[in-house]
């Protein structure tokens, strides 16, 4: 991954993967616990709870993945996003830090950003 993307990319695929790792060991460790066909009825519905319970997170870290592939913003650039407007500086797997005129740092979930308008200004 690193040859074709850069660190941040990288990372936050790796990070996805490590979540769907855990999920489905925790999953084959329930099921191999209390075996037979009770075992996969078990795995299967913690599955399910561990989806449910993750969706938020798991929604965000794909949209942010989604983000660091398709670059629709850079860091430095002066945009509006979530109605908050400054420039960014920095954009990680579930949030995109920007920072607005004043000097205030605002974390916004890559899951609003991919869902809402992006504004990019132009550069002076």
């Amino acid at each position: 991954m690193r040859a074709k993307y850069d660190h941040a990319t990288s990372a936050a695929v790796r990070n996805v993967v490590k979540i769907i790792g855990i999920g489905a060991l925790v999953a084959a460790i329930a099921g191999g616990v209390a075996g037979g066909p009770a075992g996969v009825a078990l795995g299967g519905f913690i599955g399910i709870v561990i989806g449910f319970a993750f969706q938020q997170v798991l929604g965000q870290a794909v949209a942010g993945l989604f983000l660091l592939i398709v670059r629709p913003l850079k860091i430095g650039d002066e945009v509006v996003l979530g109605g908050e407007e400054g420039i960014v500086e920095d954009v990680s797997t579930l949030f995109t830090m920007i920072v607005k005129q004043d000097g205030v740092k605002v974390l916004i979930p890559n899951n609003t950003i991919l869902g809402g308008k992006i504004y990019i200004k132009p550069k002076k």
